[in-house]
């Protein structure tokens, strides 16, 4: 027997990709992540229950939101809205220099094996600086919010986990932003990674 809950909580969950900036007001921001670079910059923010990033290159803005909500966010610029269930894929080009591809997979878990997933998934954003939120809900039990951001000279990546124990979902999405270069500047630009501040302490 299908459990109720379970398919709601699922189903509300969408991801949202933006041509424009988003101004920070909409969410519940917890910590950031600045990235510049001389070809582009990215910021990406962890709220409680999803995330946003938004890339800067060569004139061209790209936002892509993570959310539970979508009647808190305006609809101006939107150029996808993506239902977070099962698995999914999605690309887009922008202009003649960037493209944008995200996959994503939804999953829910039993008690035990939520449990399981949280604690690794905790660990694993502490030791690897990335951004992440954790709550209770008011069942005291623990949900949690990670994004680890990697960059290079050429794209950026980021993955996301949302943990709700309410339903037991697993959200996990993969997205990367990559500017096409010619085959010759591609090879020059290497494959240097980028680090960043990571929390709001470590801000300006």
């Amino acid at each position: 027997m299908s459990n109720p809950t379970k398919t709601t909580s699922l189903q509300s969950y969408h991801m949202l990709v933006f041509r424009k900036a988003l101004h920070p007001e909409f969410f519940g921001i917890e910590g950031r992540n600045r990235i510049r670079h001389d070809d582009y910059e990215a910021e990406s923010w962890i709220f409680r229950g999803g995330h946003s990033l938004r890339f800067q290159h060569n004139g061209l803005c790209v936002v892509e939101v993570v959310v539970e909500q979508l009647d808190q966010i305006p609809d101006r610029g939107l150029v996808a809205t993506l239902p977070c269930a099962g698995e999914r894929d999605h690309e887009e080009k922008f202009g003649d220099s960037l493209v944008y591809m995200t996959t994503m997979q939804t999953e829910t878990l039993s008690d035990h094996l939520y449990l399981g997933t949280y604690k690794e998934m905790l660990q694993h954003a502490r030791e690897s600086g990335s951004l992440l939120s954790m709550w209770t809900d008011e069942n005291g039990k623990p949900n949690l919010s990670v994004l680890d951001v990697q960059a290079t000279r050429s794209d950026l990546h980021l993955q996301g986990y949302h943990l709700r124990s309410d339903c037991g979902l697993v959200l996990r999405t993969q997205s990367m932003f990559q500017i096409v270069r010619d085959a010759e500047a591609k090879k020059k630009a290497g494959k240097a990674p980028i680090r960043a501040a990571r929390t709001l302490d470590d801000l300006d």
